[in-house]
């Protein structure tokens, strides 16, 4: 489910060194992450032996001094017969470990089930009172709401249901238990790759619609100018290269309030491929959401607290299987967001009618009331590592020229009014910050309502 394929015809042991001697440590001030800058310089007390000038010390001085000496290098080895096994590591990154595993403690909750998925990752089936949600001050004590209202299609448009397909870690046919919410395990390697603990799961801060100079580059379609009240699109999934760890390469949705400054409000769906978040190239289910334009607040998936999740079936995070495949089979998976009504709370929607969960109003400012612009389209870090432009993909990693097989798309886009009612956009906008190495291509037609093609290839000839 939730995936649909249109065919042409439709350590731990990290070990803490104890020395025999008295260790005296004089380090710098800790960074944000409380991890010491700079290596700690230590001074090893162990005993000293006394220098005898008298002439009349007795000859046996020698002999015991001998066998001290002796004595002292025989003792470590019987107190440590396995020392040379062990790593020692400075105490510096003893420091960071022991914070990497607090903060592992805090997001990785209890699981009643593990499911192994074939991609190496760990599915955790977690109570759904304990999941990282109610973590936050706002919402202790919150129960999870019912299903909402969901959005009424005035122009109803036919959408392909043919061979839906799920997540990767599902293909083993094991689910979590009701009244659990499957969630991707989190490891220290997944935290040690981030800039820094705090940064970990959040995106790369001075993100503007108009990213050119910011390293993030767009081509997307947009609309503003009115109250939006959610969105709807078809997402078409690849696997792009990504040619640097620290780059991403995603597909998405934004719904969006606020200005392009401090106070931005966000939330955000799609897939994306992150070795930096992830450790591997797959394109995963991702969500996002921030306040105040991704300096403090939100974050990627459950990697913080905000996002309640409801369902046991989708794991936000996890690898999305299959995908599509250049002149071969094309996949999508159909994504939607929408405020309810009733309650006002921002509801996600994964595949055909899978209620993954939802975002609380009151998490918001901006979003508290409707949005004013809804942004579709793919995103790239242009990190310019080699000093020039990345060659990281975007979409396919083809020109939206090339078209259907070739290129990847976006269909069936539509807005959410104030009345629950899914409409098609009007008064469209596009932007691609560097069509020569990214563009796009937008029309309309009775299958796919509006849809675009977008996408490239980065460095080229055209983009250097």
């Amino acid at each position: 489910m939730g995936m649909k394929r249109h065919s042409e015809d439709s350590n731990d042991p990290f070990f803490v060194a104890a020395h025999n001697t008295t260790t005296r440590q004089q380090c710098t001030q800790p960074d944000n992450d409380g991890v010491p800058e700079q290596t700690c310089a230590q001074q090893n007390h162990s005993p000293k032996l006394a220098s005898f000038t008298s002439q009349n010390a007795p000859p046996v001085i020698p002999s015991f001094v001998a066998l001290l000496l002796l004595v002292t290098s025989i003792a470590p080895a019987m107190c440590h017969p396995m020392q040379g096994n062990h790593t020692f590591r400075p105490p510096h990154e003893l420091l960071k470990l022991r914070r990497v595993r607090a903060h592992l403690k805090r997001i990785n909750k209890p699981p009643v089930k593990t499911i192994q998925s074939p991609d190496g990752d760990l599915i955790d089936c977690v109570l759904s009172h304990q999941q990282p949600a109610f973590d936050h001050p706002k919402l202790r004590g919150h129960t999870p709401l019912d299903p909402p209202e969901r959005p009424r299609e005035k122009n109803q448009t036919k959408v392909d249901r043919e061979s839906e397909s799920f997540q990767l870690w599902s293909d083993s046919g094991e689910t979590c238990p009701e009244g659990t919410v499957p969630i991707r395990r989190t490891t220290e390697e997944d935290i040690l790759r981030a800039s820094s603990i705090r940064r970990f799961g959040r995106k790369p801060r001075a993100v503007r619609r108009d990213s050119s100079g910011s390293g993030h580059e767009h081509a997307v379609v947009f609309v503003n100018g009115d109250q939006y009240y959610g969105a709807r699109a078809s997402i078409n999934v690849w696997a792009p290269s990504v040619s640097d760890e620290f780059e991403f390469s995603l597909s998405q949705m934004w719904v969006i309030a606020g200005s392009f400054g401090k106070d931005l409000n966000t939330i955000e769906a799609g897939w994306q491929v992150s070795p930096q978040l992830y450790g591997d190239n797959y394109p995963r289910f991702f969500t996002y959401w921030t306040t105040d334009a991704y300096q403090t607040t939100g974050c990627y998936n459950l990697l913080c607290s905000g996002f309640i999740q409801t369902n046991n079936r989708v794991a936000i995070g996890a690898a999305i299987s299959p995908r599509s495949a250049y002149n071969r089979r094309q996949f999508d998976i159909g994504l939607m967001i929408w405020k309810d009504p009733k309650h006002g709370h921002w509801w996600l929607e994964f595949g055909s009618g899978v209620l993954v969960g939802y975002w609380p109003a009151n998490m918001f400012s901006h979003l508290r009331s409707h949005a004013s612009m809804v942004q579709f389209g793919g995103e790239i870090v242009n990190s310019r590592s080699r000093g020039y432009h990345t060659a990281t993909q975007m979409g396919s990693g083809h020109f939206a020229e090339e078209g259907f097989r070739k290129a990847a798309y976006f269909r069936n886009l539509q807005v959410v009014d104030w009345d629950n009612s899914l409409l098609p956009l009007r008064n469209i906008h596009h932007l691609a910050d560097h069509s020569n190495c990214y563009n796009i291509r937008q029309g309309t037609s009775n299958a796919w309502g509006t849809y675009f093609y977008y996408g490239g290839p980065g460095r080229n000839v055209g983009c250097p």
